[in-house]
Formats: structure tokens, C-alpha cells, sequence
């Protein structure tokens, strides 16, 4: 299906009519116009290939944030403007027509490093102007809240037709159980969180566990998800889940991307610590166990965050994440979610003291390629000396798993790599009661709090 002026018009109509109401009714609206669109393009145009074989019966259809479209491969090869990362063609959009910035540039050529498609003058990236044509035509200025170089916005996490929304449901809690709204603001900002604590709660000094959620996520989504209340319970730990503001990135992811956020003292880095200490200091929080994970760009914000601030967590916890600075601006990084980053080890080095951590990414990821979980352990402190002692498994009736440990010489552990074969993009082990989840993978949430105690 192609993006013509009458899915335009009534996507320029739809969200007219919604963004008053916010992000989520504007999104919605967008999806339903193209979903009508593409049913009628289909009673339209011709059959021409077999058609798709129904979903096995009896088992639950895995859950990926962007799945590949169909055909991404062949169109990707056929479009010479259509940049070389398959989450660029999103799910109903079919191949990407050439955006008017593209049509401009006398001619394209692919960087001999990274395969990127840059204009011959010097035009700008494919993804960046098409992601530009597509806001314009929307009815919302550039520079309007979505470009990313003011305001981080992120083509890979456009919420389209195929990927599914967030609950965000309330969550049930035990009795006992308090989950509390707060708020954080410094020179950088101010962010809200909501504050897990545990039924087992009486005064006494437990661990602190940063959960920070992926793109279009919230902390009631998150927390829903990944489970990770219930595992609070179970070990007798605060969890608190920092909220992204859709005025610093309108799909809520956080901006690893950016170069400010990626220096101590400053930008998101900063706001995400200081919500920590500022639940060090009202609570009693154990000495030296407080921890830090995230998915996919919470899973990227959350190695920033370890890496710079090494004083102050203990280890941390990725999931389909990316290493240490692995991006400055967008093009690097979809180059970065495609192949993972170029020249990562030093820039982490110079940071800060790596500190222990815990990799889980899917072997079928097509949103960020496994090949960054790889980088991200190898930004290690020591890995290079490092013994490692690699064992797999499997989750009865779900997916195959690879583990491989990561300890210094006297044995104590530096970090653990957990490949999911067949996963995707969501968060293994994960509950449908919260978005991109993959409930066949083995309980992340329990294996990273898991690790984390052997680090104390």
C-alpha cells in the first residue's frame, strides 16, 4: 500500500481532531485510518501470493514490539532510497514511496562502514526526511516536538498498524503493597516515577531496583510486563519505575541517542540517579545494592546510567538494549539497531568503572540486532581476561536459551549473556498483561534479581 493523499487526509483529519486529547488518541486514530485503508486496498487489489497459514493451534502467539514485515527484503533491495534497516518499513505501510527530501539528492551511495544510504550532496538521511514528509503532511511543523535533533524523536518506535499499544492497567496489588506516584527535578529537568514497596516492608533496609521501560511504555505497563513487583515480594525489595515525558521524546523512549544524555551530571542520566538517591534518602535502602535495568531504549539508557554512575549502582540489567554510547543522532542510530555500534569499548572506558551485567536479547530481534547485546558485555572492564563457561537450556513448551557466564579470575562474577532462541523484541518471560512480552522465553525478571544478589 502506498501513502497517498487520501491516507494523508484522513490522517491529518484524525489527528486534528485528537491531539488535543494527547499522544495515545492521536496514535489510535492514525492506526484506525491506515487499518481502513489497507482493508479496502485489499478488496481492491488482486491476490498475488499464497496466502498467509493460520496461527498453531494451542499455542499463544509470541509477542514483538516490530515484527519484519513481509517482503521487507525484497522491497528494501528493489527502492533505492529505502534505508537498510528492516523496522524502517513499518508493519502496513508496505515498501517506503521516496520521500520529496530523497527526490531532491542527484544520487545515493551506502557508506562503506556502515552500509547507511547518505545523499551525494549531502542531503539528509532517508529515514530522517521521510520520518519529516511524513510529519509535514500531518500537519505538524518541523522542529514541532518530533525532530530529533531537538527533541530525540525516534523512527523505529512510530507507532503504526502491527505493533501493539500498551495496557498500562492498574496494577492488583497484594495486601500490604503500596505503589506510590513521586516526582524528581534538578538543573536537567523533571520526571515523575511510581515507587514499588513490597508488603514485607516493615522498616527494615532492603535493596532498590531502577526499572526503566522501553518506547510508548509507561511504569504501570512496565510493572504489569515484566512482573517485577511480584518478584519484589518474593525478595523483599523497592522497585521504582522513572517515567519518560513525552515533551523530552513524544513516543516515551528514553533519549540514549543524544550526547548530552550520555554525560554524568547532565540530561536523563542525571534525573534517573537523582530519582534514586531521592528513594536512598527517604527509605533505607541496603549499602551497595542498588541496581539498574531497562528495555530495548530503557534497557540503552540503563547501561549509560551504570557506566557513569558506578558509585552508585551495583549492576545492571539489559534487555535488547544497546552498549555505551553506540549513537549520537538518529542515523547512527538505526545503524546502530541494525548492526550493531562501531568503536564502542573506548568510549566506555573513558567513562566510568564498568560495573556487572546481565544480557538477555532474542536471536530473532529485528528491531535492535543481537549483535549489541554481544558489544554490550564486551565493554566490560576486564572481559578480555575474563573466564568464561557457556551452558543452555530450554523452558518447557517455549523457547531454547544459551547462557553464558562471565567471572574475574578469583571467580567472582562480572556478567552473564542469555541468548532466547526465537525471541524477539519483549521482554522474556513476560506477562500478556503488559506489552511486548514473550511469556515462552526464560523469567528474566527473576534471573536479573538473581544475579544482582550474587553481585552484592
Amino acid at each position: 500500500m502506498k501513502l497517498n493523499a487520501q491516507m494523508f487526509a484522513q490522517m491529518r483529519e484524525a489527528t486534528r481532531n485528537l491531539l488535543a486529547k494527547g499522544p495515545a488518541a492521536a496514535t489510535a486514530a492514525i492506526q484506525q485510518a491506515l487499518a481502513g485503508l489497507r482493508q479496502d486496498g485489499a478488496k481492491k487489489a488482486p491476490h498475488s501470493g499464497p496466502a498467509s497459514p493460520p496461527p498453531p493451534q494451542g499455542k499463544p502467539a509470541m509477542r514483538d514490539i516490530n515484527p519484519p514485515p513481509a517482503g521487507a527484503d525484497t522491497a528494501a533491495r528493489g527502492a533505492r532510497t529505502a534505508p537498510p534497516h528492516p523496522e524502517a518499513t513499518a508493519p502496513g505501510f508496505g515498501a517506503r514511496p521516496q520521500a520529496p527530501h530523497a527526490r531532491q539528492e542527484q544520487s545515493a551511495q551506502a557508506d562503506p562502514q556502515t552500509g547507511a544510504q547518505t545523499g551525494a550532496q549531502g542531503g539528509k538521511h532517508p529515514a530522517h526526511a521521510f520520518a519529516e514528509d511524513l510529519l509535514a503532511r500531518l500537519g505538524i511543523p518541523a522542529g514541532g516536538g518530533m525532530d530529533v535533533g531537538i527533541n530525540g524523536f525516534e523512527m523505529p518506535n512510530f507507532d503504526l498498524p502491527g505493533m501493539r499499544a500498551p495496557g498500562g492497567k492498574e496494577q492488583e496489588l497484594p495486601p500490604g503493597g503500596r505503589f506510590i506516584a513521586g516526582e524528581f527535578s534538578n538543573h536537567a529537568g523533571a520526571r515523575s516515577y511510581k515507587l514499588y514497596i513490597p508488603s514485607t516492608y516493615h522498616g527494615q533496609a532492603m535493596p532498590l531496583l531502577v526499572m526503566l521501560h522501553g518506547c510508548t511504555q509507561d511504569p504501570d505497563d512496565f510493572a504489569a510486563g515484566t512482573q517485577m513487583n511480584a518478584v519484589a515480594e518474593e525478595k523483599q525489595c523497592f522497585v521504582v519505575y522513572p517515567a519518560q515525558s513525552t515533551r523530552a521524546n513524544n513516543h516515551k523512549c528514553w533519549n540514549w541517542f543524544n550526547a548530552l544524555d550520555q554525560q554524568r551530571g547532565q540530561g536523563e542520566p542525571s534525573l534517573i540517579a537523582g530519582i534514586a538517591q531521592q528513594v536512598i534518602d527517604e527509605y533505607p535502602v541496603k549499602n551497595g545494592q542498588v541496581y539498574v535495568a531497562g528495555l530495548s531504549a530503557g534497557g540503552a539508557m540503563a547501561v549509560i546510567v551504570g557506566t557513569l554512575y558506578p558509585d552508585l549502582f551495583a549492576a545492571v540489567g539489559v534487555h535488547s538494549g544497546l552498549p555505551y554510547a553506540s549513537a549520537r543522532d538518529l542515523p547512527s542510530a538505526l545503524s546502530a539497531m541494525k548492526r550493531g555500534a562501531a568503536g564502542t569499548g573506548s568510549k566506555a572506558a573513558g567513562a566510568g568503572t564498568s560495573v556487572p551485567i546481565i544480557v538477555f536479547h532474542g536471536d530473532q530481534d529485528r528491531t535492535v540486532h543481537p549483535r549489541n547485546g554481544e558489544q554490550v558485555m564486551e565493554q566490560l572492564n576486564g572481559h578480555g581476561a575474563a573466564r568464561t563457561q557457556a551452558d543452555s537450556g530450554s523452558v518447557p513448551n517455549g523457547h531454547r536459551y544459551t547462557r553464558t557466564t562471565h567471572s574475574h579470575p578469583d571467580g567472582s562474577p562480572l556478567g552473564e549473556h542469555w541468548v532466547v532462541h526465537g525471541a524477539g523484541h519483549a521482554w522474556s518471560g513476560g506477562s500478556t498483561s503488559g506489552s511486548y512480552t514473550d511469556g515462552k522465553g526464560p523469567d528474566a525478571s527473576r534471573e536479573m534479581m538473581r544475579f544482582f544478589t550474587t553481585v552484592s
